[in-house]
């Protein structure tokens, strides 16, 4: 009975007209979640569409006009900004930089991968005492941590050296990072490492061959984290660095500010828009391995 009414003519204008309907609130639907969604968009970048258009104004621009955008492209402040008011470029800046942060990358991810693998995958007496200390270090305010560190290193004649920047992190001291790991590597089942385990593998094998491929994503995301993080770290180099010639970017940043009596805040603005494209390009570079390790359990299809 029921095929015979959905021959009928009427039958079939019905359950198309109610498939347009459905169709049409579909699309209004999301017509509306991409307004919304653009809006916040728009909402969240302005201050970054600001920094960019205030980078090509000049001082009184900046501060009289509302807008975002300038009057017109001049690149003087760019070219100000980048020379600096000490004998050094931003270029010697920019290299300080990079050399603080490519070798905590590296001893970042080689000892909290180590370490996380070790909570993750072994038993040993004590390690749940073990990871709630370690857990609860992250807690601690930094700055209770700075005196005792700067006697340390002061007495290790690490001062105005980038090894009091570098050297903890090889003793995974980014509790943050190594807790990360773990709730990724929980997320992985053991299938893979017990079948490498018959097949003779140590413990080191299963790390480097079944481990850390899995563990891709989450590493990608450490390394997002601490290029973004060390990058924008003021304190640290500003305890610990003396001499102008071994500054980092922020601490240029810094002291382009309070160099002279009138600050150029166009030059200013115009190096921290050049001082931001080495995170924002390292981020979308990443990006899809960062979300993924953000939201995946660890396993690929």
């Amino acid at each position: 009975m029921s095929a015979v009414i959905d021959q009928l003519p009427g039958s079939g204008l019905a359950s198309n007209a109610e498939a347009l309907r459905t169709r049409r609130r579909e699309q209004i639907s999301s017509a509306v979640r991409y307004v919304i969604l653009i809006a916040v968009g728009l909402l969240m970048l302005y201050p970054m569409i600001w920094l960019v258009g205030a980078s090509f104004k000049s001082n009184s621009e900046i501060f009289t006009e509302v807008g975002f955008w300038p009057s017109r492209l001049d690149f003087t402040a760019y070219v100000k900004g980048w020379k600096t008011s000490t004998e050094y470029t931003f270029a010697t800046y920019f290299l300080n930089s990079f050399a603080i942060v490519i070798p905590r990358i590296i001893v970042t991810v080689i000892s909290c991968v180590l370490v996380a693998y070790a909570f993750a995958r072994f038993d040993f007496w004590g390690k749940k005492v073990l990871f709630s200390i370690m857990v609860a270090t992250m807690m601690l305010p930094h700055i209770i941590l700075r005196i005792p560190q700067y006697l340390m290193f002061k007495e290790f004649g690490w001062i105005d050296t980038y090894a009091p920047l570098i050297v903890p992190s090889a003793f995974a001291t980014d509790t943050f990072f190594v807790f990360l790991l773990v709730q990724f590597l929980r997320g992985i089942p053991r299938d893979m490492e017990e079948a490498a385990q018959i097949d003779g593998c140590n413990a080191l094998q299963l790390l480097w061959y079944i481990v850390v491929p899995l563990l891709k994503p989450a590493i990608i995301s450490v390394i997002v984290f601490q290029f973004i993080w060390t990058m924008n770290d003021f304190m640290g180099p500003l305890i610990y660095l003396s001499t102008v010639e071994n500054y980092p970017v922020s601490l240029a940043l810094k002291m382009s500010i309070g160099a002279t009596e009138e600050v150029e805040w166009a030059s200013v603005i115009a190096i921290s828009v050049v001082a931001l494209l080495p995170s924002i390009a390292v981020f979308f570079a990443a990006q899809r391995h960062f979300i993924e390790g953000a939201a995946s359990s660890g396993i690929k299809g």
